[in-house]
Order: C-alpha cells, then sequence, then structure tokens
C-alpha cells in the first residue's frame, strides 16, 4: 500500500498527511505532496543508542566506550533500522562489534548470540518482525545472554510477555505513541485524555490498549485542521504550504517536517518490560518509569 500512496499524491498534486506509513523510502524520493506525522523506520530503534549514550555518562563513561550489536532481518524495513541505528551509533563514536543478518527463517539466532557472549556488548538491537521478536526473546533467555541493554521491534506482536514470561522483564521495545506519554494539545489534551476519551467513544476498547495507529491516525486529521485554518483557503498549493510549514505540539507528540516530509520532531518511544508490563523508559524526558539497568537475568 505505502508503494501507491506517493506516485497518486503526485500525480494529481493532492496534499496528503499520511498516518501508517513508515517506510523511509517514501521520503528520498523528492515528493513534494506527501507528509507523515509518524517517525519513519530508521529511527525505530535509534533512540536505544541515545539511551545507551545516557546510561554511559551517568556510569561515568564516554557513549563512544558503548559496544554495539546489530542483528536484524534482511528486509528493507529492518535494514532501515539498522542504517538508522549504525548511523546515531556513529554520531556517539560508539563500536559497533556486531552486525548479522538474521537467518532467513528467523528460527535460530544462536550462532549471533554465541559471538554476544564473546564480544559483550553495552547494547543489542534486533529487528526480524514477530517471528524474530520471538526468537530473539526465547533464545536470549534459554542462553542466557547477559547484555546491559536488548531494544527490538514488534514485542506485542510477538506477544513475548504471553510467550516468554520473565524472560521478556527489562527488553526494551519500540512504539510510536503510548498513553502515558506527557504530549498534550488544546484539542486532544493529554495523550491519557485521549486515550480515555477514545474508550468512551469506542466501548469494545474499554478493556484494551489503544493501538498507536488510531492515535497517529487522529494526529494526522489534527495536522490538516491546523494546516487548513492557517491556510485560510481550500486552495491545494495554499494547503501543501501549511501543511510543509507545520510545527505543531500534539498529543501524539511534536509535529515538524524535514523538506522531504517526514515528521524529524516526534522521536520512537522505548517502553521497557517490566513485570510483564510495558513502560515508557524513554525518550526520558516524557518518560513515565524509571529504566531497570543494566537489564538482569
Amino acid at each position: 500500500m505505502t508503494k501507491a500512496i506517493a506516485p497518486v499524491t503526485e500525480k494529481y498534486q493532492i496534499p496528503m498527511v499520511e498516518a501508517e506509513g513508515a517506510s523511509r523510502s517514501l521520503f528520498n524520493k523528492g515528493y513534494k505532496y506527501l507528509f507523515a506525522v509518524l517517525s519513519t523506520s530508521e529511527q525505530y530503534l535509534a533512540s536505544a543508542v541515545t539511551l545507551a549514550a545516557e546510561k554511559a555518562k551517568e556510569s561515568g563513561k564516554e557513549p563512544s566506550d558503548v559496544k554495539v550489536a546489530v542483528a536484524v532481518e534482511n528486509d528493507p524495513f529492518s535494514l532501515d533500522i539498522r542504517a538508522g541505528v549504525l548511523e546515531d551509533a556513529g554520531k556517539y563514536g560508539m563500536k559497533t562489534v556486531i552486525d548479522e543478518k538474521l537467518p532467513r527463517d528467523l528460527s535460530d539466532m544462536s550462532a549471533i548470540l554465541t559471538k554476544v557472549k564473546l564480544l559483550k556488548p553495552d547494547l543489542l538491537i534486533v529487528s526480524g518482525h514477530s517471528k524474530g521478536a520471538a526468537t530473539a526473546v526465547r533464545q536470549i533467555g534459554e542462553q542466557k545472554i547477559d547484555v546491559p541493554m536488548v531494544a527490538i521491534t514488534h514485542c506485542e506482536a510477538a506477544d513475548v510477555v504471553g510467550n516468554f514470561g520473565d524472560a521478556a522483564n527489562d527488553i526494551l521495545c519500540s512504539t510510536q505513541w503510548a498513553e502515558t506519554l506527557t504530549y498534550e494539545d488544546p484539542l486532544f489534551g493529554s495523550a491519557s485524555n485521549f486515550e480515555k476519551e477514545f474508550k468512551m467513544a469506542y466501548s469494545e476498547y474499554a478493556d484494551k490498549t489503544v493501538p498507536y495507529q488510531i492515535a497517529q491516525a487522529s494526529a494526522a486529521v489534527y495536522v490538516f485542521k491546523d494546516a487548513f485554518e492557517r491556510a485560510g483557503s481550500l486552495d491545494k498549493e495554499a494547503v501543501r504550504d501549511a501543511i510543509a510549514a507545520t510545527d505543531l505540539a500534539t498529543f501524539y507528540g511534536q509535529i515538524k517536517f524535514s523538506e522531504a516530509g517526514n515528521n524529524i520532531a516526534k522521536p520512537m518511544v522505548l517502553r521497557q518490560i517490566q513485570d510483564g508490563k510495558y513502560n515508557v523508559v524513554a525518550p526520558s524526558e516524557f518518560a513515565s518509569h524509571k529504566l531497570n539497568w543494566p537489564r538482569m537475568q
């Protein structure tokens, strides 16, 4: 679906604010009318690098002392994540000691974990969608991998808490948004208020976590509202220029677009599994809970 978004938008010169297409490839082709409120794929686990740098400083070390291990699936999404992690690690002068592709069937990463035991990285990054997440959490537990910080994608999709219990504790998991964040705006109020009002309006979510996809879709509509009001017109070019100039604080996070159309103001959120619950621990200024570090086995 994401491959069709930009060409249609560009062909008909229709300004579009989208909320579900995270691929970095949508924003490196010079499209003029496509904008996205969500963080793009290369940012998914980059927050873990910043967090590792913060912990190094707190412990009296330099961020450049941090050793990073990366293991990702050989697909565009995970390779984007790898690129973002390596770029941010490079900015801090961190040393990447492992840079591996997960096995094609994603069912066994024991060879990579043997290297992890030998080289003792401070941060382990894993991206392999749901199956890769399940394999990582299971085998990290089975092999008693002792890494101070482990960050993976697709924790909830893989139900790592339900499937692996305590083995999932202290794992860091990426998400676009969480209801406990301290973001707020005049329209929806706080992130928690958005969740409360959504559950009141849609009773089927009363006992469920509101998916981040719903929050970011609402944020996209909010950006349109704000742009229409500032443009004072329905002229396509005026609306497009107003969207491009967006600098908006929302319950979903800050929204400001680069020239390419991606949101450069909202970082990805990291939640840590603590006693079976997903608690926001990064970005630090918006965290609801303190990070458990180093990760305990």
